[in-house]
């Protein structure tokens, strides 16, 4: 079931550019969250608390104040936590992270001889006029627990990472921006990190993902001709090949590099330039700063520095890492410290600690800038709601505008630009 009016949309890991938009056409955001179905039986829930979302939540923004309203929901309740667009702000990819298949997929959940169920992923068609979905159709995302999903540069695959089965997928997109079954899967093996991060602050009892493999987050590098994966439980960030006729994988010169152990890599983003990339880790709390070498798909850690104030004690867990549209500023989550912390770039892309911004909620999962970098969308996901601040620019600073969003386990944030051609 569909309530629709003219709406917002998307969250992705896209890299970001300085945009000038057009006065014309609506703006919309769309937020995929944590939700249970209306009826029993009741889908394996991921986090805490469960199911207050009611599916895929549409909004419609005002690009000069950030301010939103509500112009329906897509009702589901499959957990669609993660949300992608195409280049051309077409089409919009769904992962479901539960094991759930609504009426409308035509996926299977399971796969015979497998003991853990699959989720799945679905697309849908946006009508460019009132930014509406229209399901296409749903496949199965290789693994349990889908949680990531991007866009490959080609505009012809879907990068999925299913963190409880501990792979990733690649799965093919038709002209049509229908999916295919997987072209490639990587399942994710090696020696599980410790309990106890090497960066935790004192007192810290941390502990998410180090009892089995996780695959967190994948995306292309910015030429396309490398795909990234980090997995929280072997604290790995690993590099592969991409071969675009054929969607598969294989490892790259330099197959992984290996954080500190216990740290928990959870998701990334490249500088706009393509040289830097920042990985955010979950239980250590801290930034890693790499260079990247496109030529040869290599990172070399030059610093690691940590998400929370000087004299901090206690359990905390990272979540969203993002550099801002012009590059200056790398804006990190803090998940039970319910801060927004924010570094400067300095020349050779380094950070420095400038100050931290409270989210205004509790467990800020997910974070997302608008099309221009005025203003970012702070999902917090155990407040059940997104809080709207303004970005200010000069000094990367965040003023909160005063707006929440009512959203139940709101997990992130996807912009369409209807008014884009």
């Amino acid at each position: 079931m569909l309530l629709i009016g003219l709406g917002s949309v998307l969250c992705s890991g896209a890299i970001y550019a300085q945009a000038t938009l057009p006065e014309q056409g609506p703006l919309m955001a769309y937020v995929g969250t944590f939700s249970s179905p209306l009826k029993e039986p009741l889908p394996t829930q991921v986090d805490l608390p469960p199911g207050n979302g009611r599916g895929i939540h549409i909004f419609q923004v005002d690009r000069k104040t950030g301010q939103a309203s509500l112009r329906g929901e897509l009702v589901l309740g499959t957990s669609p936590s993660c949300l992608a667009t195409n280049a051309a702000q077409t089409i919009l990819y769904s992962a479901n992270e539960t094991d759930r298949v609504e009426p409308q997929g035509s996926a299977t959940a399971s796969v015979a001889g497998d003991k853990q169920k699959h989720g799945t992923v679905s697309s849908y068609a946006i009508d460019r006029s009132t930014g509406e979905l229209k399901h296409l159709n749903t496949v199965d995302s290789g693994g349990a627990g889908p949680t990531y999903v991007s866009v490959h540069p080609s505009q012809k695959h879907l990068l999925v990472a299913n963190y409880f089965g501990g792979s990733i997928a690649v799965l093919p997109i038709a002209s049509d921006g229908t999916l295919g079954s997987a072209s490639d899967v990587k399942v994710d093996s090696g020696e599980i990190g410790p309990t106890r991060a090497v960066h935790a602050a004192p007192g810290s009892f941390a502990f998410s993902g180090h009892d089995r493999t996780h695959a967190h987050m994948i995306s292309a590098d910015p030429s396309g001709q490398y795909v990234l994966h980090v997995d929280l439980g072997l604290d790995k960030i690993f590099v592969w090949k991409f071969d675009p006729s054929t969607g598969k994988l294989s490892a790259a010169e330099q197959p992984f590099v290996a954080l500190p152990p216990g740290d928990g890599p959870r998701h990334f983003h490249f500088h706009p330039n393509g040289k830097w990339f920042y990985s955010i880790q979950e239980e250590g709390s801290t930034v890693a700063v790499y260079d990247w070498d496109s030529q040869v798909g290599r990172l070399s850690i030059k610093q690691t520095i940590s998400t929370l104030p000087a004299g901090y004690s206690g359990s905390n867990f990272c979540s969203e890492i993002l550099v801002s549209p012009d590059g200056r500023y790398v804006f990190a989550g803090n998940r039970l410290h319910d801060s927004i912390a924010i570094f400067s770039v300095g020349l050779d892309g380094a950070l420095r600690y400038e100050t931290e911004e409270w989210t205004r909620g509790n467990y800020p999962r997910s974070f997302t800038f608008d099309p221009t970098g005025e203003f970012l969308f702070c999902c917090n996901q155990r407040a059940d709601h997104v809080a709207v601040f303004r970005v200010e620019r000069a000094m990367g600073r965040l003023q909160f505008t005063g707006q929440y969003l009512p959203v139940g386990n709101p997990s992130h944030v996807l912009f369409v630009d209807l008014g884009k051609n």
